[in-house]
């Protein structure tokens, strides 16, 4: 991916995935829960199962289970939200409940999570309450953090951050990419 600033000051980006050229701000999406992620890739092929919008993990002990959900962040000085596509871990009753209404149109539903992707930004933002909401129509659940845990992405997701630190983001994110 890369950005190109046009005389009218929009920002465009060639997205990695599809190849063509998008005006709209990307998401900053992950690609696995960070739990997944940290594993070696011997511990992926044995204990781990992931694709687009699930992944377990396997212990011996225990199963830990993740969805991906989308979290919207307020943009304060431009009309534009960060969209981010991140992980969170639920119970088993919440994961199964929502893999069974996983193609049912209609199913709206609300669980507990706990945020399982680290966004560079802050550091550690893995174990953070959230408010897991499914929607209507098969998109994405949203994710709310808890707004009395003391953390700065829950600071900033209620108090919006500035569009220069988007654009910062998605400019570091892309450059990781590459």
């Amino acid at each position: 991916m890369f950005w190109k600033r046009k005389k009218n000051k929009s920002t465009e980006f060639k997205c990695a995935v599809c190849g063509q050229i998008h005006s709209d701000w990307p998401a900053l999406a992950y690609s696995s829960p960070a739990n997944y992620h940290n594993l070696s890739e011997k511990e992926k092929s044995e204990i781990g199962k992931l694709d687009t919008d699930f992944c377990e993990i396997h212990y011996a002990d225990q199963i830990d289970r993740f969805i991906r959900v989308t979290l919207t962040q307020k943009v304060k000085d431009a009309c534009e939200t960060l969209e981010y596509g991140l992980w969170v871990s639920l119970s088993e009753k919440s994961y199964l409940d929502y893999k069974e209404n996983y193609n049912n149109p209609n199913h709206e539903n609300k669980y507990f999570g706990w945020l399982c992707s680290n966004v560079p930004e802050y550091g550690d933002t893995s174990s953070i309450p959230c408010d897991v909401i499914t929607k209507s129509g098969n998109n994405r659940p949203e994710i709310f953090p808890h707004e009395d845990f003391d953390h700065p992405l829950v600071r900033d997701y209620y108090d919006g951050i500035l569009k220069t630190e988007a654009e910062n983001r998605i400019n570091e994110m892309i450059k990781n990419l590459g």
